[in-house]
């Protein structure tokens, strides 16, 4: 189960006394996540989230995070609400760790993503790009095409990555470096839109969660990280029709410039070295007693593969 810290009961009683949502009746870790401690809450007035950040997610972010959460909520983009305390608060403090509290949002991933998923999840993406538009904070991307060689430094300096992965990744770092695109349209991203931060009620988008990797990048960029993860199985293989229905749905509430389709191919490649990186790592130094499975950095290396045999939009075959 993802749930780093524990909670005991009579604390959360008297987090949540700050809070106008009711008597506690029950809560339960949520095994979904590997970067922080999640709760589901039951109180006399509903289901709640709480969410207790770790070691990995920097206190002076969680600001950002939070005020994206509430405008996006305002712009009638299906997210968590995040609710204040008496003092008017977001985040507060639980087990000596900051806390939140947010809405409940009924649904649960799809358990084989299809078509209908897609389409729907590339609406979602595109609409909340629209809907940051007007969000007047930002973040840097700490995780973006500026910060790859120094996580592939880290891994070199460890010593533990294996010389072939190694090579793989100094090639794609130098053509990703000649080849990176300027200026196109950018905003606020949610940088982490795979199958798991998507939720459904039986085959109907019903919310977007996790927004603690949003940033401003690249608005392409983004949706080719979530191509990378909805369009491809096990095997780095493209399934077509999950990839034209992704495309599809975006381009109903926001149509991709040329620059933008130009670019693709690269962005593409760009955002399977991203999580090729990340994977990498925790594979090789997660904690195996945090009782958080790492994700195979192996699907990614075959999907970076994929996208360096692609050259333009029109040879991922979309219509």
């Amino acid at each position: 189960m993802a749930v780093f810290t524990n909670v005991d009961e009579a604390s959360l009683e008297a987090f949540l006394e700050d809070y106008d949502v009711g008597r506690l009746e029950a809560f339960s870790g949520i095994a979904a996540g590997s970067e922080n401690s999640n709760f589901d809450v039951t109180t006399s007035q509903g289901r709640f989230v709480l969410t207790l950040y770790e070691k990995r997610v920097r206190v002076d972010d969680l600001p950002f995070f939070i005020r994206l959460m509430q405008h996006l909520a305002d712009k009638e983009v299906h997210c968590p609400k995040p609710m204040r305390n008496d003092h008017g608060k977001a985040i507060g403090r639980l087990m000596d760790k900051p806390a939140t509290l947010v809405t409940f949002l009924k649904g649960a991933p799809a358990e084989t993503v299809a078509p209908i998923h897609c389409r729907q999840a590339g609406q979602a993406l595109a609409h909340m790009h629209l809907a940051a538009g007007t969000f007047v904070a930002s973040r840097r991307n700490d995780l973006g095409h500026g910060g790859w060689r120094q996580i592939y430094a880290r891994l070199k300096g460890a010593g533990d990555i294996d010389d072939d992965i190694a090579g793989f990744i100094a090639e794609e770092l130098d053509f990703l470096h000649e080849n990176w695109p300027e200026d196109l349209p950018a905003g606020i991203i949610h940088a982490d839109l795979f199958p798991d931060n998507v939720l459904f009620a039986g085959d109907t988008l019903s919310g977007v969660i996790d927004f603690y990797f949003a940033c401003r990048d690249y608005l392409a960029y983004d949706l080719a990280i979530a191509f990378n993860a909805w369009c491809f199985d096990k095997k780095g293989k493209l399934v077509g029709d999950n990839a034209q229905a992704l495309i599809d749905g975006y381009e109903v509430m926001r149509s991709l410039n040329p620059e933008e389709l130009e670019d693709f191919p690269v962005l593409c490649r760009g955002a399977a070295l991203r999580f090729l990186l990340t994977r990498l790592w925790d594979w090789l130094y997660q904690d195996r007693e945090s009782g958080v499975q790492p994700l195979d950095p192996q699907e990614y290396a075959r999907r970076l593969q994929f996208h360096r045999d692609i050259t333009e939009f029109a040879d991922y075959g979309f219509e």
